[in-house]
């Protein structure tokens, strides 16, 4: 990968992190709210999952260069995977003490950290390829 790739990569990474805080603690009073459902879960717990899906693989996508050996990718995987769901549990924090307009939800948080761990198991499968057709 490139510099300027990377680059590109950590830019799109730090503006998906504001867009993530963004969605989590701006005030839509005015949007009215939908009430459907993907095979039973709720909306709101689809789109929880979609905003923080990306985090691990964009991580990786924007730091890679620290996992050239297995050690390394699940050592950074996991470090991944703990920094997103402290930015799970931030946000849905922040959410129940910070404002007066949103609440914490363990259902949201649930969701959250369910799409970090899938997210991250992709990304050890994905690199474990990628060193194998290395070798």
């Amino acid at each position: 990968m490139t510099r300027f790739t990377r680059i590109g990569f950590q830019l799109i990474f730090i503006l998906y992190l504001g867009t993530v805080l963004y969605l989590c603690f701006a005030h839509f009073g005015q949007v009215p709210s939908t009430k459907w459902s993907l095979f039973g879960i709720p909306s709101d717990k689809v789109v929880h999952f979609c905003m923080f899906f990306p985090f691990p693989l964009l991580a990786f996508l924007a730091f890679d260069r620290y996992t050239g050996s297995l050690r390394s990718t699940l050592l950074f995987s996991g470090v991944t995977l703990l920094l997103g769901i402290l930015l799970a549990v931030a946000t849905e924090w922040g959410q129940a003490h910070l404002t007066n307009y949103r609440s914490g939800d363990l259902m949201d948080l649930l969701a959250d950290i369910t799409a970090l761990v899938i997210s991250t198991v992709l990304v050890i499968f994905l690199d474990t390829r990628k060193q194998k057709k290395n070798l």
